[in-house]
């Protein structure tokens, strides 16, 4: 399927949920082309990796070798990292955000609350965190609200 078109994407989802439809949220996890499979032990997850790849041979997916990560404690999964601890902030992705230049402009304040709002979960009220940014969004905003940019950006 060509990507380019706008329902491209929600059609693969749904083709992937289908075809491994008895085994979601039993023993794996899909989103688009990432398939994670999961076990309470060594030997359960051999046995869910062996259902899914055999499933793949039957539905003639074919996987690419170089990108499959086989029996992991831990993965970054849609730029969080998964383990049996739970969901954790990628640090990585963190400092970017924070070596990421004050915004100077509406464009750049929508990014950065982009950038940040992808963490929300793990920040403590981020809405009241974000709001001084947030208003300056709104059309007319005046810009001496920019000194609460950098009083935010601080804190």
């Amino acid at each position: 399927m060509p990507f380019g078109l706008c329902n491209v994407p929600a059609t693969f989802q749904r083709c992937m949920l289908s075809i491994f439809s008895d085994m979601v949220e039993r023993i794996i996890e899909v989103f688009m082309d990432d398939i994670i499979v999961y076990g309470g032990s060594y030997k359960e997850c051999l046995l869910h990796l062996e259902a899914v790849l055999q499933r793949c041979i039957e539905k003639d997916l074919v996987l690419n070798w170089e990108k499959c990560h086989f029996m992991v404690q831990q993965g970054i999964v849609l730029g969080h990292i998964i383990s049996k601890n739970g969901i954790e902030v990628d640090k990585a992705k963190v400092e970017l955000i924070v070596k990421l230049p004050p915004p100077t402009n509406v464009k750049r304040i929508r990014q950065f609350l982009g950038h940040a709002g992808f963490y929300r979960r793990f920040i403590k009220d981020f809405s009241k965190i974000s709001k001084p940014l947030c208003e300056l969004l709104v059309k007319d905003a005046s810009l001496c609200g920019m000194r609460n940019v950098r009083r935010v950006l601080r804190n």
